[in-house]
């Protein structure tokens, strides 16, 4: 019996990139088959794809393990790319210097906790923070007046404390290596936070606040100016000679606005936030829809 040939995507179409979480796993933080075998689908017709997170690198191993990718991750939405096969750094976003000191002294002097992302998977940890024991707090998003909740932050740092590494005098101890970071809090002080940091150090920072799509609260996520992961893309690109009209982006949050803005094909979850609905050239379905099936379609013209 012959079998069906593969379909052949439109000669444009020569890396697919795909946001994780939102996007390739559902609300339940799931990957489907149907998505599983979507990616596939596009890979089978000679198109490459890529993820781009604002995940850790460690924690994007599995996903793309399970969808049968290998080559470059982008993680820390393009702060860090690195390769699956031996783990060497492709690229790594480096702070100007005494920026990443007074970013750090103004998180704490604004009542947060810094968490500074390093490029230490092969000494077994990720990040360095201040401390693994956060206080319960009052929660501005709490149901009672005054109701004291475990932080996203606590949350966060209870569930990776073997990858964590302690340094009590931050700011005053910067350690070498860190590429990126986050706080962590209610949304309007992380709106306030960015905005203290925007204009503090105008020029030098890439910001962005997003809720956290694992944990409680929001995260106002800090990389050095121009790093997005649109910047993390293009080193990929231009290495495999694939310009950026022949790159389709898809993703579901304001971090995924610069690859959706760039890219020849910006496509839209669903689920995305408004202002990425808007930036894009075409929506498809929901998360819990297996939007990306209709992405595989519209690019082998399956659909």
């Amino acid at each position: 019996m012959l079998q069906k040939p593969v379909p052949i995507a439109a000669p444009q179409t020569r890396l697919l990139v795909l946001d994780v979480d939102g996007t390739v796993t559902n609300s339940r933080h799931e990957i489907t088959e149907a998505t599983r075998d979507a990616v596939a689908r596009v890979r089978a017709a000679g198109i490459r794809v890529v993820l781009a997170t604002g995940r850790r690198y460690r924690d994007t191993l599995p996903v793309a393990a399970y969808l049968g990718i290998d080559g470059p991750l982008i993680t820390a939405s393009g702060a860090l790319v690195k390769h699956t096969g031996d783990h060497a750094t492709l690229t790594r976003a480096e702070f100007g210097p005494g920026v990443l000191e007074g970013v750090v002294a103004g998180i704490v002097a604004a009542g947060h906790e810094p968490v500074l992302y390093a490029d230490s998977f092969a000494d077994g940890f990720d990040f360095y923070c201040r401390s693994l024991s956060i206080t319960p707090t009052p929660s501005l998003a709490g149901n009672n007046a005054g109701e004291r909740v475990l932080s996203g932050l606590a949350e966060y740092l209870d569930r990776n404390r073997e990858l964590a590494r302690v340094v009590p005098d931050l700011p005053g101890t910067i350690p070498s290596g860190v590429f990126a970071g986050f706080a962590m809090g209610d949304k309007r002080p992380m709106l306030e936070l960015e905005h203290w940091l925007d204009t503090s150090f105008p020029g030098q920072l890439s910001l962005h606040t997003i809720r956290s799509p694992r944990y409680l609260h929001w995260m106002c996520e800090i990389a050095p100016a121009g790093v997005t992961k649109w910047s993390g893309i293009l080193s990929l690109a231009r290495a495999w000679g694939i310009g950026a009209e022949e790159i389709c982006a898809v993703g579901d949050d304001v971090n995924d606005l610069p690859m959706i803005r760039g890219a020849g094909l910006g496509i839209a979850m669903g689920n995305a936030q408004p202002q990425v609905l808007a930036a894009a050239d075409r929506i498809v379905g929901r998360q819990d829809d297996d939007g990306l099936v209709d992405v595989a379609d519209l690019l082998l013209g399956t659909g």
